[in-house]
């Protein structure tokens, strides 16, 4: 246990499962208080609420849809609440749809976009408001994927939502930096977490994929909370505005097969 964050207070979407569970974790591990939201696993949300209150820091869930502007907007008010203020967001929940182009359909289409992006957008604009409201600074940070750079055939919407991510991330950058208000993203790569379950299942496929992986492993969710940890604290102060790839290797080594 650290103390990085001591002081802090994170909010983070999707966090009662994969990176984001790892990510709640980890802050409460270096001295931040937690609060998270979950769309419907509240089996997890439970456990996750039990074991970060077990590092002794305030932890809350709270179960609210962030492809609604609405539940988003709700989370943030209710966790400033809460807790009083939050400095470090950070925007995890995540949606794919797999589909070949010609038979994406706009219900698919939206429930990707409404969570990945915009969703996204607007979460960030309530915290900005409340930094503003408060006349500090704050650190967002946003969980991408090595497809704002590379493409990923039949998951299209998926792949559009996160180069609108990559850059708003720039653009936002610049726009909060007056503010104090820095922006990064993250851009896992193939990690371990339940949206990978099938890919995991499935020993050719991930043979081939290590094969194209220079560190010939998975990521796991903690790689990407040490990496966030240090976007959360005070040593990343200079980072803003950049995509950090978090992949092994594989945006530089991949071959589609």
């Amino acid at each position: 246990m650290g103390n990085r964050l001591a002081g802090k207070v994170a909010a983070i979407t999707g966090g009662s499962q994969g990176i984001g569970l790892a990510i709640a974790q980890r802050f409460a591990e270096e001295g931040a208080d937690v609060s998270f939201c979950y769309r419907s696993n509240k089996a997890g949300a439970d456990e996750a609420v039990t074991n970060i209150a077990n590092t002794g820091r305030k932890v809350a869930g709270f179960q609210y849809d962030v492809s609604s502007v609405n539940d988003g907007q709700k989370f943030v008010a209710d966790t400033a609440a809460q807790f009083g203020k939050i400095d470090i967001l950070v925007n995890n929940a995540g949606l794919e749809r797999r589909a070949d182009f010609w038979d994406a359909t706009e219900a698919d289409f939206d429930a990707v976009l409404n969570v990945n992006l915009k969703g996204l957008f607007f979460i960030t604009q309530a915290f900005v408001k409340h930094r503003m409201a408060v006349k500090a600074g704050g650190k967002i940070i946003n969980i991408s994927s090595v497809h704002e750079e590379l493409p990923f055939p039949h998951f299209a919407s998926y792949c559009a939502s996160k180069g609108g991510v990559k850059m708003l991330t720039r653009n936002l950058s610049i726009e909060l930096a007056p503010l104090g208000i820095t922006i990064n993203s993250i851009a896992p790569g193939a990690i371990e977490t339940p949206i990978n379950k099938n890919l995991l299942n499935d020993p050719a496929k991930l043979s081939a994929l290590l094969e194209n992986i220079p560190l010939k492993r998975l990521g796991t969710p903690d790689d990407v909370a040490s990496m966030a940890v240090f976007l959360g604290s005070e040593e990343s102060n200079y980072a803003t505005g950049t995509t950090f790839f978090l992949d092994g290797g594989l945006t530089w080594n991949y071959q589609e097969q």
